[in-house]
């Protein structure tokens, strides 16, 4: 029993690797022998405030088809927080899949992206092909610390990586050789 236990915690260990609390399955499946990882990201947190934007609007029209709506009106209302409900429900199960499912790493040799749980996208470009890493921060993005970084490879090639967490660090991770 116990060597089956072992067994067990060694298989989820080699299956859900982490990196500093971040899934990333796919890229440790794609290290090359002698590749370390640099540095691993994701996207921002920021990617359910759509739900969480449409769960507090439900609880608000729902309050007010309590206190402030005629009683005709109200069930109107209730169908109105319920589709607002169900809407942020469907949202942030969504991001959530999303979040869980992108994986951003840069290694010693290259920038590794992977996105998607059924059909998959995935970008790989070795650093030594980097030109140039632009990072696009709004004022939102300086705040929360998330942005967009454009990698830009030789031959012209432009692939933004969008909603990032500490695009600047991601940045210093990739330029840095």
């Amino acid at each position: 029993m116990w060597r089956r236990a072992v067994s067990c915690k060694v298989w989820l260990q080699s299956h859900v690797a982490r990196y500093n609390g971040i899934a990333m399955n796919y890229i440790r499946r794609v290290l090359q022998p002698n590749e370390n990882l640099v540095y691993v990201t994701q996207l921002h947190w920021l990617v359910y405030a759509r739900g969480f934007v449409l769960l507090a609007l439900a609880v608000v029209v729902a309050a007010a088809a309590e206190t402030q709506v005629s009683p005709d009106l109200r069930p109107i209302a209730l169908y109105a927080a319920l589709g607002f409900l169900i809407l942020g429900t469907v949202a942030i199960v969504l991001a959530a899949i999303r979040r869980a499912s992108t994986e951003l790493a840069v290694t010693d040799h290259r920038v590794i992206f992977k996105r998607g749980v059924v059909g998959r996208y995935t970008i790989e470009m070795a650093r030594s092909k980097v030109e140039s890493v632009d990072v696009v921060q709004t004022l939102m993005g300086r705040i929360f610390n998330y942005g967009t970084i454009l990698v830009r490879g030789t031959g012209g090639t432009l692939e933004p990586f969008r909603n990032i967490e500490n695009p600047l660090q991601l940045r210093s991770a990739i330029t840095a050789q």
